[in-house]
């Protein structure tokens, strides 16, 4: 079991990357979380997960109870939160008690949401069974959920007291989502490691025959990149926004497109966008365009949609959350390894990086 910390404090919490639940209980009992347990699953992952975790925590003392939401972005609103608080008043649970997030993205946001907010906050845990949170969301403590129709635009930022990933959870996961997931993957490697960039490439074979080693090396960095900054700048008001690269023109077209593209999906598309924004305003040279869609390609992802609607693109991002003073704000690279934080206003540049995705 690999272990290492995100320090912050008071707030300051482990995360554990192995490859089964044996470990979970000890892992729990680390962070002196006592009381009942609620796992937060969906109805995808309760199939595949739910009871070799349910059990290797009752063998380890824990009373543990189910709740289980619909699998899929259509259930991340407050609706889904409203049923968890329900659930958790009649179940009685107070300060002392624990929830845990037993899913992918949409489990993780929604749960940490509850929690946040449940008795002003109540101990959460993740455990995060996709790759997209194993690679992402959950880590840093942004949690969430959608609202008519705009991409997290109610959340909050709150940290758990653990993350618990079992790489082997990968296998039950299914192909296109798996694959979604390594856009945030590779998302880290353009935006502060160029040669872990060049890892996911050259492994992609080992990647989709589950080499356990390998799944771990590239989760654990993953995590230490996003963690470090995190550990700068908690609440995103600076150099966090770089995890936001991709996610401009990535998070307007999954509204546009009423998400019907997976995050991941989004988030390559918008990735290209930036590089085709960047290669416009002569920050980066069209090889290293063509380089960053040859590695998407190969690991998948899209990097184009035939037919995109410009026009609604362009202004759901006008709802986007990064929005500041009603400008929009964009992460562009530099290179593979280095990304910079900037205001757009030119219209048109905007909307030809978007129809470039065409």
């Amino acid at each position: 079991m690999n272990k290492f910390n995100i320090n912050l404090g008071e707030r300051s919490y482990p995360i554990y990357i192995t490859s089964d639940y044996s470990g979970i209980g000890k892992c729990i009992a680390g962070a002196r979380l006592g009381g009942r347990l609620v796992l937060v699953t969906d109805t995808n992952v309760e199939k595949y997960q739910a009871a070799e975790c349910i059990a290797a925590l009752e063998s380890s003392g824990y009373e543990v109870v189910k709740f289980v939401i619909p699998a899929g972005e259509k259930s991340k609103n407050i609706n889904t939160v409203t049923d968890i608080y329900k659930f958790m008043i009649g179940q009685k649970l107070d300060r002392s008690s624990a929830v845990i997030a037993l899913g992918g993205g949409v489990v993780g946001d929604i749960t940490g949401f509850a929690a946040a907010t449940f008795l002003r906050g109540i101990n959460f845990v993740q455990v995060p069974t996709s790759s997209l949170a194993q690679a992402d969301s959950s880590v840093g403590g942004k949690v969430g959920v959608d609202f008519e129709g705009s991409k997290n635009i109610v959340g909050a930022f709150y940290q758990p007291k653990l993350v618990y990933i079992n790489v082997n959870a990968l296998r039950t996961q299914p192909k296109k989502e798996f694959i979604s997931g390594f856009a945030e993957i590779i998302k880290h490697g353009i935006i502060r490691d160029a040669d872990f960039f060049e890892y996911i490439n050259y492994n992609t074979e080992k990647i989709f025959s589950f080499n356990e080693d390998v799944l771990q090396y590239i989760t654990k960095t993953n995590c230490s990149i996003k963690g470090s900054v995190v550990e700068q700048d908690e609440k995103e008001s600076g150099l966090r926004a770089i995890l936001n690269f991709g996610h401009t023109i990535g998070h307007a077209i999954e509204s546009v497109y009423d998400f019907k593209y997976l995050h991941g999906e989004c988030v390559s598309l918008g990735m290209v966008g930036a590089f085709k924004m960047a290669a416009r305003l002569e920050m980066v040279r069209e090889e290293v365009v063509r380089r960053v869609e040859d590695a998407l390609v190969r690991i998948g992802l899209p990097v184009r949609l035939e037919g995109i609607d410009v026009q609604s693109v362009f202004e759901q991002m006008f709802y986007d959350k990064k929005i500041k003073n009603g400008r929009l704000q964009f992460v562009l690279p530099k290179g593979i390894g280095e990304v910079v934080q900037c205001a757009v206003d030119d219209e048109a540049l905007i909307k030809s990086s978007i129809s470039d995705l065409g």
